[in-house]
C-alpha cells in the first residue's frame, strides 16, 4: 500500500464514519422525557455503524502514518491501538444499552442507565479517545500528513475529553451537562468528535498526492 491509497483509505473510513455520528447526536434530543425504545435501538443501531467506520478509520490511519514517515510508525501503532479499544469498548456499552432496550417494553427512563453503561460511555470512554485524538495530534504533528493546525486542534480535544473524565463524581442524570453520562459528557463529546472526523476526512480526501513509496 503507498501513501496515496492510504490516505484515501482513511479519509473515506473518516468521512462514513463522521457522516454515521452526525446522523445519531439529533436523535439524543428529540424527547425531553424518556424516549422511547423505537428512538433509542435506532440511534444505537447508526451508531454502532459509525463505529465500525471508527475502527476502520484508526486502522487506516495507522497504515497511512507507517507509509508517509516509517519512524514514527509507533505513533500511528499507538493511535490504531486506542482508536480500537475506543471503539470496542463503546460497542460493548451500546450492547449492554441495546440489550436492556429490547428486554423492556416501557419507554426508557433517561434518569436510568444499565449499571456500568454511564462510566463505559463517559469516563472510561473519554479516557479512551483523549488517548485516541491525543495520539493521532502527535502523528499528525511529527508526519506533516496533514497541515500543523490539524494537529494542535486534535490535541486540544484530547485534553478537552480529558476534562470530562471527573464527571463520574457528578451523578448520572442525562439532563445535567457535566454528569457521568450527562448530555455534555456524552452527545456533546460525541457531536464534536463526529466534527472532527468529518475535517479530518475531507482534508484527507482533498489533500494533494504525496510522493508514494
Amino acid at each position: 500500500m503507498n501513501t496515496s491509497l492510504a490516505r484515501r483509505l482513511t479519509g473515506a473510513a473518516g468521512l462514513a464514519a463522521a457522516a454515521a455520528l452526525i446522523l445519531e447526536v439529533p436523535l439524543y434530543f428529540f424527547y425531553s422525557g424518556a424516549p422511547p425504545a423505537s428512538n433509542v435501538l435506532s440511534r444505537l443501531l447508526i451508531g454502532v455503524l459509525g463505529l465500525g467506520f471508527v475502527l476502520a478509520f484508526a486502522m487506516a490511519f495507522r497504515e497511512l502514518v507507517l507509509q508517509a514517515d516509517p519512524r514514527n510508525a509507533w505513533i500511528g501503532r499507538f493511535a490504531g491501538g486506542a482508536g480500537l479499544a475506543y471503539g470496542v469498548v463503546t460497542l460493548v456499552s451500546s450492547g449492554l444499552e441495546a440489550g436492556a432496550v429490547i428486554a423492556s417494553d416501557r419507554p426508557i427512563d433517561p434518569t436510568v442507565t444499565v449499571d456500568g453503561t454511564y462510566i463505559l460511555y463517559g469516563t472510561i470512554g473519554r479516557m479512551l479517545l483523549a488517548m485516541f485524538l491525543g495520539s493521532v495530534g502527535v502523528a499528525i504533528l511529527r508526519t506533516s500528513v496533514l497541515p500543523r493546525w490539524a494537529g494542535l486542534l486534535t490535541c486540544a480535544l484530547a485534553l478537552v475529553n480529558l476534562a470530562f473524565m471527573p464527571s463520574l463524581f457528578f451523578g448520572n442524570t442525562p439532563a445535567h451537562f457535566y454528569a457521568a453520562n450527562g448530555w455534555g459528557t456524552t452527545a456533546l463529546m460525541g457531536a464534536v468528535f463526529s466534527w472532527w472526523l468529518l475535517g479530518v476526512a475531507i482534508a484527507l480526501l482533498r489533500r494533494p498526492k504525496t510522493v508514494t513509496n
